[in-house]
């Protein structure tokens, strides 16, 4: 049988498996990832100066509006800085930046469900962990006076809980810091501060204060002598002792 005069056009409309859809980008997303192709190329390199909205118009043949709603993505993104009276500048690309892209869904995240507080505790306990192992190997006597530094200024905050759940954070983020991994230094930055928005009370027993300082000095000895099961274990009796306090009753 002859084939269908119709079926030549059926197998030309049929869409094959490769074919993906057209789609149209606005002009301002189109020029913000053209300056984020020039960030990631070093076109722009940290501490550069953008090009003005009239250069940028004039390379990318667009009008001002896309330009500045683009660079105005690229600031929210925390890729350039805008400053009144002064032209934008390129930012150092860090892991806190990357972060902070993440915190206003975190937050939402740990708002609207209860449940995943306990799952930030239980990420806390595996990274806090593994962090003290590693920084026991490589804390020098300057991280140890460094951190000693942190236990008394969070000693002079007795009384003023705020602040001493502060100082607690900061004694934390600067052990992060001897790992020399920005990565772990950020992580634990973000999720000590989503801990202190939604459960302060898990950094601060109240009345037990100085044994947080004497839990901290503990700690600080064990990295000084670069004894990671030591420091292992400080940080797990740390972690354990506000965890069993403080564990989110079951439903």
């Amino acid at each position: 049988m002859p084939p269908h005069p119709n079926d030549r056009r059926i197998e030309i409309d049929k869409p094959g498996p490769l074919e993906t859809k057209i789609t149209r980008l606005k002009l301002s997303d189109q020029v913000y990832e053209r300056l984020r192709d020039m960030v990631a190329s070093g076109e722009l390199a940290a501490g550069d100066h953008v090009p003005s909205e009239r250069v940028l118009m004039d390379r990318f043949g667009v009008g001002r509006p896309a330009v500045r709603e683009a660079l105005q993505a690229m600031q929210n993104k925390g890729l350039i800085t805008i400053s009144h009276g002064e032209r934008s500048r390129v930012n150092a690309l860090t892991a806190g930046i990357a972060f902070n892209q993440l915190d206003d869904i975190a937050q939402l995240l740990l708002s609207s469900e209860p449940a995943n507080i306990d799952h930030l505790k239980q990420v806390r306990h595996i990274l806090e962990l593994g962090t003290v192992r590693i920084a026991a190997h490589l804390c020098t006597a300057q991280d140890h006076s460094d951190l000693r530094s942190l236990i008394e200024a969070q000693r002079v905050q007795l009384g003023k809980a705020e602040a001493f759940v502060k100082a607690d954070i900061a004694f934390h983020c600067r052990l992060a810091k001897i790992t020399a991994n920005p990565l772990i230094e950020a992580i634990t930055q973000m999720m000590l501060t989503w801990l202190f928005d939604h459960h302060a009370d898990l950094l601060l027993w109240s009345g037990r204060e100085e044994t947080t300082l004497a839990e901290h000095s503990r700690l600080a000895d064990a990295l000084k002598d670069n004894d990671a099961d030591q420091a292992q274990t400080a940080m797990q009796d740390h972690l354990n002792r506000s965890q069993e306090r403080f564990a989110t009753p079951s439903a």
